[in-house]
């Protein structure tokens, strides 16, 4: 299949309204879209990531409005982080509408929904009348894309269409809240910090557990990983016992006589988590055998890249 690279809304109307796939910039991530109406345009997705149907899928949409036709029952908390957080990078989970097919939601009778911070992907969804079901525009389980070369990379012989929207400007992907329950749960960490959503809706409980049965994407153990060994820890110990058959990937101090990326020279979180997963292919094209890491400090941005760095090293 040929793959155009692209900005033309019109061919990417065109292609969703007849069931196909196409792939759109968001702030966080690059994603595979589809009609989150249409069951067998969904189907494609997982065939076309090498997906497992037990992990569900994101719910993009243009609006506050158009929630009401993808969850059943929106409760206080939800309203308070949309109205505050959207657009943005937090993917809240609702009690699913009985219009959205249960392949979207792994047979959950939960869903997660988004609104995405990107002009483009906007546009796109404002001139449909439906959803988008979009997970990461990537082979599952492999570093996510944060351009639309990466997608081409890829995934370039599998789909149409590439939406060009530039650059992602988190580079991680959205926070997963769990807001279908009494006490709203953060399943997964990313591009919108714990302590933002607690100055707007208060304490929540943060429930990252890594599991083979997700509630949410990117719950599984190992994700997000590239292709060789990646090992995270100290770096000077990793280098003392692996030698120098390695590439470094440093949140920013120099490693002068290796190949080192350092994710921001200034300690910039948002830096860092804009470039990490380019970091990672970067890393991984070279010719050394193994990528040593180093953690970030854990708090805002740093929770959800360090989350990223621990699943990529994963067994």
């Amino acid at each position: 299949m040929d793959t155009r690279i692209a900005t033309d809304l019109l061919e990417a109307q065109s292609l969703l309204k007849s069931g196909k796939l196409v792939a759109i910039p968001t702030e966080t991530v690059y994603g595979l879209a589809a009609n989150a109406l249409n069951a067998d345009a969904v189907i494609h997705i997982f065939e076309t990531k090498n997906r497992p149907h037990f992990d569900p899928l994101i719910v993009h949409v243009s609006g506050l409005d158009q929630v009401d036709t993808v969850a059943s029952h929106i409760p206080e908390s939800a309203y308070k982080l949309m109205e505050e957080l959207w657009p943005g990078p937090l993917t809240i989970v609702l009690q699913k509408h009985e219009r959205i097919p249960h392949i979207v939601t792994s047979g959950l009778d939960t869903v997660g929904v988004r609104m995405p911070n990107h002009a483009l992907t906007l546009e796109l969804l404002r001139s449909l009348n439906f959803p988008l079901a979009a997970p990461s525009a990537n082979p599952f389980g492999y570093i996510s894309p944060t351009s639309a070369q990466h997608v081409a990379e890829q995934l370039g012989d599998r789909i149409p269409l590439i939406l060009d929207g530039g650059e992602c400007t988190i580079g991680v992907e959205s926070t997963i809240i769990d807001c279908s329950g009494d006490t709203p749960t953060i399943l997964r960490l990313g591009g919108t910090a714990v302590e933002t959503i607690e100055e707007i809706i208060g304490p929540v409980q943060v429930n990252a557990i890594s599991t083979s049965s997700p509630q949410a994407p990117g719950m599984l153990h190992s994700h997000y990983a590239p292709r060789k060994p990646m090992l995270v820890g100290n770096i000077h110990e990793l280098l003392h016992e692996h030698g120098s058959d390695v590439s470094i990937l440093s949140f920013k101090d120099s490693f002068h006589n290796f190949r080192n990326i350092r994710l921001s020279e200034t300690g910039d979180l948002h830096e860092a988590a804009r470039k990490l997963f380019a970091a990672m292919r970067k890393l991984d094209a070279d010719q050394h055998s193994i990528i040593i890491a180093e953690f970030v400090p854990d708090y805002g941005l740093g929770r959800a890249i360090n989350d990223r760095l621990k699943r990529a090293a994963a067994k």
